[in-house]
């Protein structure tokens, strides 16, 4: 029997293969793949598949392989750090608080959010740990120490699927045993109730699951990864000292450490003529590469992403970048397209510059917000470029204003026949020059025309294709392109799979953040956890004092592209209110309301926070686009709206039709929210109720 037909049978009937689709038909088996579950869990090997297949399974969570859009950029779409920017997508997601509902706006792939994504793969991860847990007392010949460290690695899977699970959608169905057939009457259960079942299995995971360097095979979960998020799962249920504790024994005892110096391997960045990167520590962490080399002692668990076997496309610098060569930007001249070094589709223009080869050929899905772009850096009223997550002078950082007028060509063509036919060729006199925003002056061509008057806008999408770039997160080396510079006009990221993009699951710049926020919550001074982060970046302004606002913005600053940013501000939202601490501008949230509010503060001006609403809400209105009236760019007008009852994503409606014998508890503010609908309050009646 091979292992893969497990999924076709029993293990693929439970709600983690989305409540939709539990037909009678679904259920009858095809003769070739019929077995009994107990039976082909019997060996150790079965076993070690299915784990192989939660820790693979972690990959494709994460992303997705689309061409166009990276799917976990939705976790940054409705917060401080950025919006949906592809102006020429139909679809285009700006209002949030009239689009996202239980029936629309939910989309599994595409240029679109992936919100629906996240709970069919969230639900899917929940499936592959619960086979294990489910079938694994039937597994011959494993002592109890060896079956007590495969319970922790699965509970640990299962607890990081929830704990995203219930930040992005709240009150959720708890699923934690493989069902035999069809089960229509799942009921809600808290996510107060979730999180202290979560806090239950970690605890069992951290005792019995060995540390990272009793595990020679990268990617496998160890007890530091279980340490971490156990952190996390003890702020939200208020356990702050336990918090504390637990990242005082990763920092102090794991042998892990923050990195301060260049390390592993190092990857340049295209033509070092054009944009030259200094060799510093930043810009080596995030290399791909240097992810697991042996030498990284910051890297608590990472996400395989190089291998024929687990690999997936991961479209980063496309999606992400900038559209800067998309011919929305004309230079001071007049001139269409000066910026890309490229004539025709596929032959290149000799020279020393070469823009694409440096920082991508970006098409704008996702840009960042003003917050991120500018004010996120300054500290102690001080734009801190030294700092090396926003250093222009080592190359870690791209304005558009660092790009040049490269081969700004203008072909006349006197012969109207082919398109191919080149009879006169003119270079503009912004050959060379950096970039501009707006004209400085008037501009007249040979004719004595003016075609450009002084602060004309010289770029007419700038919602698309003007804002910075952080290229040392963004950058991987395409080998494809490098290698075949001649026929290769885009730089995306990781297109194949000779394409090195591990990324982190767990460092420990994180664990220093946790143990921040679990003093700061405490009454404790929080300062030095977040001076170590900026000082390892060599950041030239330190904290005197931190406020919560302090500590989430340098989250922003280090885990950049790493953390689920909505997650991560719904659980600073709850702890705040938990625990009764204000945030930076002096609000306070009720543990009763936190999450039971809805409405949009249309129109709201720059500068002023939102009087109501959650902490997330407050820093999305706040720091980013969103309520302040429309944004007019590539001659639309878009308007970025988000409801204050966006904190949670709604139930998917097919998910609760589905559910035909019990109702599911919507979100609220959403169609179909009815706070009587009963739900299970602790994790224990969910589980017998499973029976």
């Amino acid at each position: 029997m091979k292992f893969k037909n497990i999924y076709k049978g029993g293990v693929a009937l439970c709600l983690a293969a989305t409540l939709a689709g539990c037909s009678d038909d679904f259920l009858t088996p095809e003769p070739k793949s019929f077995y009994e579950p107990t039976e082909a869990f019997k060996s150790v090997k079965a076993l070690e598949m299915a784990m192989a297949m939660c820790d693979s399974y972690l990959l494709s969570a994460v992303i997705d392989g689309n061409w166009n859009h990276v799917s976990t950029s939705s976790n940054y779409l409705m917060t401080d750090m950025g919006v949906y920017a592809k102006t020429d997508m139909g679809n285009f997601e700006d209002n949030f608080a009239a689009k996202l509902t239980p029936t629309s706006g939910m989309y599994e792939g595409g240029d679109n959010n992936a919100i629906f994504r996240f709970w069919l793969k969230g639900y899917k991860g929940v499936k592959y740990a619960n086979t294990i847990l489910t079938y694994i007392d039937g597994v011959e010949g494993l002592d109890e120490e060896t079956k007590n460290l495969y319970k922790g690695r699965a509970y640990f899977h299962r607890a990081y699927r929830y704990y995203y699970l219930t930040l992005q959608f709240g009150d959720i169905p708890l699923v934690t045993k493989i069902i035999t057939e069809p089960k229509r009457d799942y009921k809600t259960t808290s996510k107060e109730a979730i999180f202290k079942m979560l806090v239950h299995d970690l605890e069992f995971a951290v005792e019995h699951v060995p540390s990272y360097k009793e595990f020679k095979e990268m990617g496998k979960v160890n007890k530091e990864a279980c340490q971490l998020l156990l952190a996390k799962c003890y702020l939200v249920t208020g356990q702050y000292d336990k918090a504390e504790a637990v990242c005082d024994d990763l920092i102090n005892n794991s042998g892990l450490h923050l990195m301060t110096e260049p390390f592993g391997s190092f990857i340049y960045a295209g033509n070092t003529q054009t944009w030259d990167v200094l060799r510093n520590v930043i810009w080596d962490l995030n290399r791909p590469e240097n992810v697991c080399d042996p030498s990284n002692k910051e890297m608590i668990m990472p996400i395989l992403n190089f291998s024929p076997e687990n690999h997936t496309n991961y479209m980063i610098m496309r999606s992400h970048g900038m559209n800067w060569s998309g011919g929305t930007i004309i230079d001071p001249a007049g001139y269409r397209n000066p910026a890309l070094n490229m004539e025709g589709k596929d032959k290149f223009f000799t020279n020393d510059q070469d823009w694409v080869a440096c920082i991508g050929r970006g098409i704008g899905v996702f840009r960042t917000s003003p917050y991120f772009n500018k004010t996120l850096w300054y500290v102690n009223g001080v734009e801190d470029t030294l700092d090396l997550r926003h250093n222009r002078e080592v190359g870690n950082w791209v304005n558009m204003e660092d790009i040049t007028y490269n081969h700004a060509l203008v072909v006349e063509k006197l012969d109207k026949g082919l398109d191919t036919e080149r009879d006169t060729v003119i270079y503009s006199p912004f050959y060379g020059k950096h970039l501009q925003l707006y004209a400085t002056e008037d501009y007249q061509n040979e004719k004595g025309e003016t075609v450009v008057k002084a602060g004309d806008l010289l770029c007419s999408d700038t919602l698309r294709c003007w804002y910075p770039l952080p290229l040392y997160k963004y950058y991987i080396y395409q080998h494809n392109f490098y290698d075949n510079r001649a026929n290769e006009s885009q730089l995306n990221g990781a297109q194949n799979k000779e394409d090195n993009a591990n990324m982190y699951l767990f460092r420990m710049a994180e664990a220093y953040l946790v143990r921040a926020e679990a003093k700061f919550y405490q009454g404790k001074d929080a300062t030095s956890d977040v001076n170590i982060i900026r000082q390892r970046a060599k950041a030239s302004q330190m904290y005197t004092s931190v406020t919560i606002g302090d500590i989430v913005a340098e989250r922003a600053r280090e885990l950049y592209n790493e953390e689920y940013r909505q997650s991560e501000l719904a659980r600073v939202s709850w702890c705040l209110a938990k625990s009764g601490k204000p945030d930076e501008w002096g609000n306070t949230y009720d543990i009763k309301t936190w999450d039971k509010q809805a409405g949009v503060d249309d129109d709201l001006p720059y500068g002023v926070v939102p009087s109501s609403g959650s902490y997330w809400y407050r820093r999305t209105v706040y720091y980013n686009l969103y309520n302040h009236g429309p944004i007019v760019s590539n001659g639309k007008a878009w308007n970025f709206r988000v409801d204050k009852r966006n904190i949670f994503w709604p139930i998917p409606q097919d998910e609760i039709t589905a559910n035909a014998k019990a109702p599911l508890r919507q979100n609220y503010g959403y169609d179909g929210y009815d706070e009587t609908v009963p739900m299970f309050d602790n994790w224990e009646d969910a589980m017998a109720d499973e029976k």
